[in-house]
């Protein structure tokens, strides 16, 4: 009996270091078969891995995806950030809908680092100084969207952003994707018509709300979109061309 105890031991001993994984690189979460097929088929228009580089995820970390219910970001993060890091989502009330619930948690089941919050759009709930890092990818230009079909009235973006910067932590970084609109005086009708915003416009928002512009980056430019379709028209849609901002909250 001693010497089966042993063996026992000894072997769970050697197993031991190669149960602990190693943390998973961006590459890495992005190659992985437990992704689903729907958001696998959006890689080749949002270019995951770059995008992921440029937000700087790191094991540990705390990340919020927010308008994240569909999982595409939260799938790549939570990897990155490991069993250690958390990823938060959240998601508008008139956007969570059965469907993207039951998927939501059935994911959620699989990562137990991942969490949602589910608010009125226009009343985001994020918890206080827990975000190293925020990703607000193609929904910005929400924030100056009314919409009587969805229930959602008028919003403040300023409000919006008051909120993400507190959530966020000393130092803490958040990249926006957006739509790119050409330059215009009336932001609300640019969104209500082409759910497009001027690239300027979302800076300048940004630096009221008093973050600091620290990086930007091309890859998704499009010159071949002139910025005059809806972006849901199919002669552009997946294809519209998008800006990225890399802002920090300063510590």
């Amino acid at each position: 009996m001693r010497a089966s105890t042993s063996i026992a031991l000894a072997l769970a001993l050697l197993a031991a270091p190669l149960a602990a994984k190693p943390p998973v690189t961006v590459a890495a979460a992005v190659a992985s078969s437990d992704r689903s097929a729907d958001n696998v088929k959006l890689d080749e228009s949002r270019k995951p891995a770059e995008v992921l580089k440029l937000l700087g995820l790191k094991p540990g970390m705390t990340a919020i995806d927010l308008f994240g219910g569909n999982k595409y970001w939260a799938e790549l993060m939570a990897p990155v950030v490991g069993p250690k890091g958390r990823v938060i989502v959240w998601e508008p009330t008139q956007f969570y809908q059965p469907d993207t619930q039951k998927g939501f948690e059935e994911f959620k089941a699989k990562n137990p680092n991942v969490s949602i919050v589910v608010t009125p759009f226009e009343a985001i709930s994020l918890p206080k100084s827990a975000a190293d890092a925020v990703m607000l990818n193609l929904n910005y230009h929400d924030t100056y969207w009314q919409s009587e079909k969805y229930k959602i009235p008028r919003m403040e973006p300023a409000a919006f952003l008051k909120t993400v910067r507190a959530a966020m932590k000393p130092g803490g970084v958040v990249v926006v994707i957006d739509h790119a609109a050409s330059p215009n005086s009336d932001t609300r009708a640019t969104v209500e018509k082409l759910h497009r915003i001027d690239p300027d416009v979302v800076k300048a928002d940004f630096n009221r709300a008093g973050f600091v512009l620290v990086g930007s980056s091309d890859i998704l430019r499009n010159s071949a979109d002139d910025h005059s379709l809806l972006v849901f028209d199919p002669k552009i849609r997946g294809k519209t061309d998008r800006f990225i901002l890399k802002f920090k909250k300063p510590r």
